[in-house]
């Protein structure tokens, strides 16, 4: 793996931008770590990301725009420095262009604070993990599979972003933002 604490995607050449689908996340990214094969360019990092809080992803994991992007192993243990991470019970099938299931999404949200007495931020994080049907048939990939060293099948990849419950996707012209500032019309007076 390389450095990424320079890596961002605008190292790309302008007009491209790193925006994957999530079948892209889980067939062209997640399927081929977990068959140990090569992909260029290789720019998203292998990251545990526990001991890290989602702050402090920046020149860590590969970003772009306010995203974060990461492989992690698949663990249990969820506690950061400043706090944890809480599945929201939420999980969706991903399924590839043709039909067919390729892998699962889970969502959970960042609380800072002790597990179950927590604060929640607006730090969300969708885990991409492979379905119990996705294809790592390489035979290099079941003999090192078959190695607690190397079991790449715990791997997950992870998109971590600072969600923004405020922006509904509309914006107020000034106009609006007059009218919405004014507390009492009873105390405007009118010219006559």
């Amino acid at each position: 793996m390389g450095d990424y604490s320079s890596f961002n995607c605008s190292n790309l050449p302008p007009g491209f931008r790193f925006y994957p689908t999530d079948e892209e996340l889980v067939v062209h990214f997640l399927q081929r770590k977990a068959a140990l094969l090569p992909y260029h360019p290789d720019i998203i990092p292998d990251l545990d990301l526990y001991p890290h809080d989602p702050w402090d992803l920046s020149g860590k994991a590969m970003g772009e725009g306010n995203k974060w992007y990461f492989y992690s192993r698949r663990t249990q243990v969820r506690v950061t420095g400043s706090g944890y991470w809480q599945s929201l019970g939420v999980e969706e099938p991903i399924y590839s262009s043709e039909g067919s299931k390729v892998g699962m999404k889970k969502y959970s949200a960042f609380y800072i604070g002790e597990p179950a007495q927590g604060v929640k931020t607006n730090w969300m994080m969708e885990e991409y993990r492979l379905s119990d049907s996705a294809p790592t048939n390489n035979k290099a990939s079941r003999s090192r599979r078959n190695s607690k060293i190397n079991d790449y099948t715990k791997w997950v990849m992870c998109r971590v972003y600072e969600n923004d419950d405020d922006d509904d996707g509309t914006e107020l012209s000034c106009l609006d933002e007059v009218f919405l500032s004014l507390d009492d019309l009873d105390e405007i007076s009118l010219p006559d």
